[in-house]
Parts: C-alpha cells; sequence; structure tokens
C-alpha cells in the first residue's frame, strides 16, 4: 500500500499523556440564564490507554467530546477551558480550543477521529460507502491518487471484517452492525492517534456489540492509538477500559482504574449504576438500580447534586458542594466528589468494599 503512513504499533506506546482537559466548560443557549451543561471537567488520555467515560443519560458525555474537538452544534457554548493536544511530532502541545479553523480542519480524522452513535445517520445515504472513505483521505492525502485511495479503503475494510468488495455498496444494502464497522474503517482510515467511540453499539444487539467492541481492542493493540469510551453502560467498560471517569450532571464524580471502580467503588452513584445490571458471574443478587431522576441543570440544587438520590447521604450534603479529589485512603489513581471521604465520617457498608 503506497499511502505515506507510518504503522504504529502497542510497543511504542510510552504513557504519556496524549489529550489534556482542563477545566472544560459549556453552556446551553444565550442570555442571562443559561444551561450550565459541563462545569469544571478535566480529564486525562494516555498513549494507548481506553478512557471510559459513564453516566446516565443527558449527564454531559457527548457534551464533553464534542466541546473537547469543537463538534458542540449551537445553541452549546464554550465558556472556559482548555483542551491540550500533545502531538508526539510536535513541537509541544496545542490548544484545540484555540486553534485557527485551518489547522483545525487538518488535525480532525488525522490526530483524532469520532465514531458517532447513529451510524446510518452519520453516512451519506446517496454514495456508495468506498467514495465516501476515499473522499476522507483525498481531503488529507491530495497527494495520492484514487487508485490508491480505493485500494486503502478495500484494506479497511478488510480490517473490520467486511468483504472489501462492499465498496460499491450504498449504507442502505448494510446492516446496521456493518454500517457501524464501515464508520470505524472510516475513523481510522488516516490513523489517529485518538479515537473517540460515542455509545457506538447502542442499537446493536447483544452478539454485535461483543463482536465490534473485540474489533476495536484488537485494532487499538495493533495500531496503537488511544480511545475514549463513551457509554451508559458501565459493564461495557468494565471489560475494555483501562480508566474510568463516572459523569454526572455535568461533572466527574469518580475516576479511578476501571477494576476498582467496578470492585470498590467510591461514590454512591458509580455503585447504583454498577447495581443497576445483573452479574455476570456468582450468585444472583437483586437489582437496587437510583431512586429518582437526574437534577435540573437549569436549577441544580445546592451542595452535592446527587445527595437527594443518594442513600448514604449526610446532613452537609444538602449545603456543601464536594471537590473532585483524592478519598482519605489516598488510593492511587483515585479521585471522588463525596464528603464521605474526607476521613472524618464513617463510610456505609456500600463503600467500604
Amino acid at each position: 500500500m503506497s499511502i505515506d503512513m507510518a504503522p504504529r504499533t502497542v510497543a511504542t506506546l510510552t504513557g504519556e499523556p496524549i489529550l489534556e482537559i482542563r477545566d472544560l466548560a459549556v453552556d446551553y443557549g444565550y442570555g442571562a440564564d443559561p444551561v450550565h451543561a459541563l462545569r469544571g471537567v478535566s480529564l486525562t488520555l494516555h498513549r494507548g490507554e481506553v478512557l471510559g467515560i459513564a453516566g446516565e443519560s443527558g449527564c454531559g458525555k457527548s457534551t464533553l467530546v464534542y466541546a473537547a474537538t469543537r463538534l458542540l452544534p449551537p445553541p452549546g457554548i464554550i465558556v472556559g477551558g482548555e483542551v491540550r493536544y500533545h502531538d508526539p511530532d510536535g513541537a509541544g502541545p496545542v490548544d484545540i480550543l484555540r486553534m485557527p479553523d485551518r489547522d483545525l480542519r487538518a488535525a480532525r480524522w488525522q490526530d483524532t477521529a469520532i465514531v458517532f452513535q447513529g451510524a446510518m445517520n452519520s453516512l451519506n445515504p446517496v454514495y456508495r460507502i468506498g467514495r465516501q472513505i476515499v473522499d476522507a483521505i483525498a481531503a488529507h492525502r491530495p497527494h495520492t491518487s484514487r487508485a490508491e485511495r480505493l485500494e486503502r479503503a478495500r484494506e479497511l475494510l478488510v480490517m473490520v471484517g467486511i468483504d472489501a468488495d462492499r465498496v460499491r455498496s450504498f449504507p442502505h444494502e448494510l446492516s446496521g452492525g456493518m454500517r457501524q464497522r464501515v464508520m470505524i474503517a472510516m475513523a481510522l482510515a488516516l490513523e489517529p492517534r485518538v479515537l473517540i467511540l460515542d455509545e457506538p453499539t447502542t442499537a446493536l444487539d447483544v452478539v454485535m456489540q461483543r463482536q465490534i467492541l473485540e474489533q476495536i481492542m484488537e485494532l487499538r493493540d495493533r495500531l496503537g492509538f488511544a480511545v475514549i469510551f463513551i457509554t451508559h453502560d458501565v459493564s461495557l467498560l468494565v471489560e475494555v477500559a483501562d480508566h474510568i471517569a463516572i459523569m454526572y450532571a455535568g461533572e466527574i464524580v469518580e475516576e479511578a482504574d476501571a477494576r476498582d471502580v467496578y470492585r470498590r467503588p467510591r461514590h454512591p452513584y458509580s455503585h447504583g449504576l454498577l447495581h443497576s445490571f445483573p452479574p455476570l458471574h456468582g450468585p444472583r443478587r437483586p437489582l437496587a438500580g437510583i431512586p429518582g431522576s437526574p437534577p435540573d441543570l437549569q436549577a441544580l440544587p445546592t451542595g452535592c447534586p446527587f445527595h437527594s438520590r443518594c442513600p448514604a447521604a449526610l446532613p452537609e450534603c444538602a449545603t456543601v458542594h464536594p471537590e473532585l479529589g483524592p478519598t482519605a485512603l489516598l488510593e492511587p489513581g483515585r479521585r471522588v466528589a463525596c464528603l464521605l471521604h474526607d476521613g472524618e465520617h464513617e463510610l456505609p457498608e456500600i463503600l467500604t468494599g
């Protein structure tokens, strides 16, 4: 294959930061009474890492990544923060939020790429899928010939488990799982260093979900890109993510190694999410769920936004807003936004595992 793209393997990974989100704040709406959809969110994605972001619908997961990549549609407004991309081949980190439009267009697909939720809505229904992949390559590799681009499109389809002859198919001629694989192929066309997956398996059956997840992880190991995986299903992240951030009401309330979140959730909301689906192994247990509904982002309650639904809420939770930080146990790599972990309160049984 003659298109100039140097392969990257998992052996080249260093664990260095590749994307840093710092104090990102987003509002929806104009005027004196906007909806504060994100409030000071900070995250770090390392090279080769799979970072999972989980939470209920409306907690700000998709808003976070669309704002970080400057794909946020109106009336969304970025009101603060920075998103620093560390280019291993560049002179230093650049702030995506302040990049000139020309540089931003060049960076998309090449540095960062997104697989959206609805593949049928993301693919153009009147163009063959081969043409759509070829057009993306041509925009960034104009020196290549059409034959080279078409060959690359065929290789990409084979890479994601689709017959190369499908380059001549229209989107409506493919199943839902195949369309989602085409979107993954398009996202990987220029071998980006960061791949963002916005609930890529939501509309698929469990068998197809498994196949696509295994495909993504195999490609990650082979090509060495980092992944931000967004989903409301924490059980998926437990299997594929290295690190998990739990979001609630536009904030991160817990962040830790995936195994630690699964075995020892420290925030009552994380515990509720994990106990909202049946265990795959071991004895059966009742599903606890989370009572109530997420708060209105336009009229957030004082104190901790989760306190009205929290089974372990303290009296001060209604007035004191907890900051995201280390627990009193100083567990490495873990941050929690909960007053229960200040070292002055006895932890409830659900958080002492």
